[in-house]
């Protein structure tokens, strides 16, 4: 026969409590942490080269460290460990000026969070340098701005008081604008510069930069979508010290699709320097003036033919353009009903303002209808840089009248002559 023993339920209780106790009685307590000393340490500098062009514009990363590290520490139960050390700098904002630098911010001041002790990060800033600064060493001021945790009070075991304060610190920053060879424009004359036309650009340039070129060669590139477009760009210098004046001539071709006005042409030296490295100057943009484009128009009436007939007509062409043309030709296009085996016409040099008569030869069908007609026409010349162009098309109206109304024409007119000559012998003799 077995027995079985139950324990009361008091009993088990009374056994997990103990057994609780024991285990808190075992667990080890935790100490809180407190630093009684440090404070945030900020330093900066230039991440990269810090060596810029006059007229650069350019992104700067600067690097923000924080050199701040705690000094004493202690640990016991009763303290509560604080939410921020002392030396981290808190919510901190980066500003950059100027100062005496020849340079432009471009950029606001940045926000960069926390920067704890012995941790760094890092702010961008763009800087536009002006086109003439001068060579040298220049200090920029970096403004911090941050808060950072000053002192704490606990009240007992459970509550603990913050006090933050801000503070602001400048820092420099150091820079070096290099030397460099630097272009002033100082002169532009302009040669048959015209629309549609090629002409010569003379430039006179002074190096006004702080390093003597060597090996130099003066050049033109065209500037954004502007219609002057070089032909001949280059021209070589050699040794070009700084102070020192040249004057080179370029040839530059006009868009035939341009207005007359003043259009950008960009100036700039390939060189090498004093370290024996090849570079290249900040392009210069200088104003070209342009003329207007060489244009013609036919200016007489329209000329009077007769079907079935050959009859030479003369044509008057006037230059109503800015410029003069050279070795002007005039070409008619004979289309049916008519026929040209002389369709060609020599006009020679035209100013602007003069007009020439080109005389051409046409046959006419027999079965053309009486009415007026277009025929086109075109000028082939020279321009000042013997060039050959070929101007718009012109109309040339001719109006075919019938035979005999062209007959009836002629004989009215030698009629008017006899008449004429009648007359003056009557007057004679009578006298």
């Amino acid at each position: 026969m077995t027995t079985q023993s139950i324990l009361p339920l008091g009993c088990i209780r009374v056994f997990l409590l103990i057994s609780l106790v024991a285990a808190l009685l075992t667990t080890p307590v935790l100490a809180g942490e407190k630093y009684l000393f440090g404070a945030p340490d900020l330093r900066v500098a230039i991440t990269g080269t810090n060596e810029f062009s006059p007229g650069e514009e350019t992104i700067v990363t600067i690097r923000i460290e924080n050199t701040g590290l705690p000094v004493v520490m202690i640990a016991r139960p009763d303290l509560i460990t604080r939410d921020d050390r002392p030396d981290t700098a808190k919510m901190a904002i980066v500003g950059l000026s100027a100062g005496d630098a020849p340079l432009t911010i471009k950029s606001d001041e940045q926000m960069v969070g926390d920067i704890l002790g012995g941790t760094s990060t890092t702010a961008s800033f763009t800087i536009q340098f002006d086109k003439d600064a001068g060579e040298g060493e220049y200090t920029i001021p970096v403004t911090i701005e941050y808060t950072y945790l000053s002192s704490a009070d606990q009240y007992g075991t459970d509550m603990i008081r913050y006090f933050y304060s801000t503070k602001t610190v400048e820092k420099d920053l150091r820079i070096v604008v290099k030397p460099e060879v630097r272009l002033l424009v100082t002169d532009i004359k302009t040669d048959a510069i015209n629309v549609g036309t090629e002409g010569y650009v003379t430039l006179t340039v002074l190096n006004i930069g702080y390093e003597d070129a060597h090996d130099a060669t003066l050049k033109i590139h065209r500037s954004g979508t502007s219609p002057l477009i070089p032909t001949d760009a280059n021209a070589y210098i050699g040794h070009f010290p700084s102070k020192a004046t040249v004057t080179r001539t370029f040839k530059v071709s006009v868009s035939k699709h341009a207005e007359p006005g003043k259009y950008p042409l960009d100036i700039l030296v390939d060189y090498t320097d004093r370290n024996g490295q090849f570079a290249t100057s900040i392009p210069r943009t200088v104003g070209i003036q342009t003329g207007g484009k060489i244009e013609f128009t036919a200016v007489s009436p329209p000329a009077v033919v007769s079907a079935g007939q050959q009859t030479v007509i003369d044509v008057e062409f006037k230059n109503i353009g800015d410029a003069p043309a050279y070795r002007a030709t005039a070409r008619i296009s004979a289309v049916d009903p008519f026929t040209s085996h002389d369709d060609t016409a020599y006009l020679g040099d035209l100013a602007p303002g003069e007009s020439a008569v080109a005389r051409f030869i046409l046959n006419v069908d027999s079965g053309a209808t009486d009415k007026l007609y277009g025929l086109d026409s075109e000028i082939r010349y020279r321009d000042a840089l013997d060039n050959t162009q070929i101007s718009k098309t012109m109309k040339i109206e001719v109006e075919v009248v019938p035979r005999e109304a062209g007959i009836s024409v002629i004989l009215a007119g030698v009629l008017l002559v006899v008449v004429l000559a009648a007359g003056y012998w009557y007057y004679r003799t009578r006298k």
